[in-house]
């Protein structure tokens, strides 16, 4: 059965991420703003802001897939190739967190939203 991270190149859905996360097979990376975490973010997520990623790398488990997002995953494409420049398998979930929410998938904390610009 082919995987969600047999192409390095595709950036993955909402519901693949979700799937994986089930799994417990990767690290999903929240690129956002603070504000916008505290609007509502996935569960399970871990909050570096995009300005912060780089010095925070070293915090990330280099042996497990990277997922990151943001609101609507352009940030999260950006800090995507950059690591997978630096040798990560580094992925974006597609459409970002507004992807996310728009699935049926949860938004926390309950009664989270996705934040607007």
């Amino acid at each position: 059965m082919p995987s969600a991270f047999d192409d390095p190149e595709r950036d993955l859905t909402a519901a693949e991420v979700a799937k994986i996360m089930a799994a417990g097979d990767l690290q999903l990376v929240d690129v956002r703003e603070p504000y916008e975490r505290e609007a509502g973010y996935i569960a399970g997520s871990v909050h570096i802001e995009l300005e912060h990623l780089a010095s925070r790398a070293p915090t990330l488990n280099s042996d497990l897939p990277i997922v990151f997002y943001c609101r609507l995953g352009a940030r999260s494409a950006m800090a995507t190739q950059a690591f997978r420049a630096a040798g990560f398998d580094a992925r974006n979930m597609a459409g970002g967190i507004a992807a996310w929410a728009a699935s049926g998938l949860p938004v926390a904390p309950d009664g989270g939203t996705v934040a607007n610009h």
